[in-house]
């Protein structure tokens, strides 16, 4: 960070903290704000409003009236314990929190909000049973307290980088967006259109350029060359194995696949080979994974068993393009029927292109998965940056009194980011 250090520091006397500057204090966070209380308000008694109600996870909903000033800092009490979130207008805090307003501190509510996010809060339950901040522990917590001055230069410097931080990551959030659907929409046009001209003449198959009505509503046309076909003329549908909880093992010799990929290893296996698997019950029916090598394949999961030869790979990509969840069956538990499966028609085009669809999505959609990679590595990489710099701000660490906006010389933080980004 291309921040001046202060010109003279003592030790603070606590250990995770260090040295501070001189001529700040350290002190309890008990002598720095008092917590008051939440309120509590069922969803049942609330009246929709425009004050935003805050529990200990954020907002939660509204309300007619407020029982805090603004601005606001609400802490987790229960649940999401130690969280810290902020509000500029007023609030209703529920009796899952504590909250800090101007009557609770004299301090800039602004530094304290940054100040409370080094303290770790989230590490001082003390009831196993229902996790939860005991005030007494956070009260123990010691802080370091700049002058007032200085914590309104330091909030200040804090509001305005992080800020430039948090639109950085938003965008590189828009991009992976923008990136899964690039994908999605590759692989839905591949499995449903055959591949893209330049590709197919690159895997020495002639582009598609005759097509005919499916027959299928959703699908539309499809290459003049391809079938269609019911799903049960390719593979027998049919549920894994029971088998339990306890016989499932962190460590062993043939992985136990479930609706939802893998859950651990047994001694045994019911399958030996590359298969698709479809999750058949509750929110992750019609789920595809694909398994390979000895498995065992459990109740929860349906296996596409062949009955002609086909690409297991085109098929799964396929099968995912169709979202087999909308033909759960409405019950307490959803679950997939395999015989309305099985006679759902499928567009199949020869053996030798179905082998290549599969390689081409392999290739194109690795690169993708690649690009997401790497933004999503440098989402975290500005996240570790924003945590280190408020840190480093608010302990004394860098001196920011002087930081102007990023045109000037001290400014550096959004940059910084950006680069470590």
């Amino acid at each position: 960070m291309n921040y001046p250090a202060y010109p003279t520091y003592k030790e603070s006397g606590v250990p995770w903290l260090g040295d501070v500057p001189e001529h700040w204090g350290v002190t309890g966070l008990r002598y720095v704000a008092r917590f008051d209380y939440g309120d509590s308000l069922s969803a049942e008694t609330r009246e929709k409003g425009n004050i935003p109600v805050y529990g200990s996870n954020g907002s939660v909903g509204t309300h007619v009236v407020s029982n805090t000033k603004a601005p606001v800092i609400v802490v987790g009490r229960k649940g999401s314990y130690g969280k810290i979130n902020y509000s500029d207008t007023p609030i209703f805090a529920i009796d899952t929190t504590y909250f800090v307003d101007q009557k609770c501190t004299k301090n800039k509510l602004s530094w304290l909000k940054y100040s409370l996010l080094t303290l770790r809060l989230d590490e001082a339950s003390k009831d196993s049973a229902v996790p939860g901040l005991g005030r007494e522990d956070a009260y123990n917590r010691r802080i370091p307290v700049p002058p007032l001055s200085e914590q309104t230069a330091i909030a200040d410097f804090l509001d305005r980088e992080t800020g430039r931080i948090d639109t950085l990551i938003e965008k590189k959030r828009r991009l992976i967006v923008l990136l899964r659907e690039k994908r999605s929409a590759l692989i839905s046009r591949t499995v449903t259109r055959g591949l893209p001209a330049e590709a197919a003449r690159e895997f020495n198959l002639e582009p598609h350029t005759r097509f005919k009505d499916s027959g299928i509503e959703w699908l539309g046309e499809v290459p003049e060359g391809w079938e269609v076909k019911r799903l049960s003329y390719l593979a027998l549908l049919k549920s894994g194995e029971s088998i339990t909880s306890e016989q499932i093992a962190e460590g062993g010799q043939c992985p136990v696949y479930g609706g939802n990929g893998m859950r651990g290893y047994f001694s045994d296996y019911t399958h030996e080979g590359l298969f698709v698997l479809i999750g058949r019950q509750g929110a992750l029916c019609g789920n595809i994974n694909y398994a390979s090598g000895r498995f065992w394949a459990s109740e929860h999961a349906v296996v596409v068993n062949p009955l002609k030869r086909f690409a297991v790979k085109w098929l799964g990509e396929l099968l995912r393009v169709m979202n087999l969840n909308q033909y759960s069956i409405s019950a307490a538990q959803p679950g997939l029927s395999l015989s309305q499966i099985g006679a759902l028609k499928i567009p199949v085009p020869p053996y030798q292109e179905q082998t290549v669809i599969a390689n081409y999505l392999d290739r194109e959609t690795a690169k993708i998965d690649k690009l997401t990679g790497k933004v999503e590595q440098a989402i975290e990489r500005l996240q570790e940056y924003r945590t280190a710099l408020i840190t480093a701000a608010v302990t004394g660490k860098i001196d920011v009194r002087y930081a102007v906006d990023s045109a000037g010389p001290l400014g550096l933080a959004a940059e910084e980011a950006e680069t470590y980004g």
